[in-house]
């Protein structure tokens, strides 16, 4: 699926909007993460507006986008693990029922909204620089698309469990690679196995729902159009 200009324009718009609704309402801790992280969530998007089979023309400033594109883009489906701190909100009163709080929910709904936006855009860029690196590579096969997607999906996943547990930020990986390269040799065991596993096929439920959501609404504009 692609987005026209006027669309990015709109997703724009609608990021620097709501990080400044974010930034306003959430100063103080312990939600006022979500203002950084969905910034840092929105870079990779952006950077896939700029990347596609026609663009960059010269090979190696198309490369270098990608790679940053990859270093950033762990941010964007690092905002579903976010979501456990809605627990801070202690949900659930005395008599084990939901709080119908309105700060609660009002801080659950800027949570949800953060991280749904930001992952379902972000997985458009993924599919949309899956397409360029096949191009690019003169691989014209739709089963090595997809395995390019899984295997992004997966060092996405590595890159979740490097920020989330390992607490090292990707410009750590610009600015002192050697503090970032051994404890990345360091991290794998098992339960860091499941974890990169799991969010795998977390992300990949996600791209293919929203792959075939996408396919429907063609299929039936086609059917509507002849």
């Amino acid at each position: 699926m692609k987005l026209s200009n006027l669309n990015k324009w709109v997703v724009r718009t609608c990021f620097i909007v709501w990080i400044t609704l974010l930034y306003l309402y959430l100063k103080t801790p312990p939600f006022n993460f979500l203002v950084l992280n969905t910034f840092l969530a929105y870079i990779p998007i952006e950077l896939s507006f700029h990347i596609s089979i026609a663009k960059p023309k010269n090979a190696f400033i198309f490369w270098l986008f990608v790679i940053i594109w990859l270093l950033f883009y762990p941010n964007t489906p690092y905002l579903l693990t976010d979501l456990f701190h809605l627990s801070l909100l202690e949900p659930y009163g005395v008599n084990g029922l939901l709080r119908l709080n309105n700060v609660m929910w009002l801080k659950f709904s800027l949570l949800l909204i953060s991280t749904l936006f930001s992952t379902l855009l972000g997985m458009w860029g993924l599919e949309r620089i899956a397409e360029a690196v096949s191009d690019r590579l003169r691989v014209h096969n739709t089963i090595f698309k997809h395995l390019l997607i899984i295997g992004l999906t997966f060092v996405t996943s590595v890159g979740i469990f490097i920020g989330r547990f390992l607490r090292i930020h990707t410009i750590y990986l610009i600015l002192t690679p050697e503090m970032f390269i051994r404890p990345l040799l360091n991290m794998w065991s098992k339960d860091a196995i499941v974890f990169i596993g799991l969010l795998t096929i977390v992300q990949l439920v996600f791209f293919y729902t929203l792959k075939l959501v996408v396919a429907s609404s063609t299929s039936k504009q086609n059917s509507l159009n002849k």
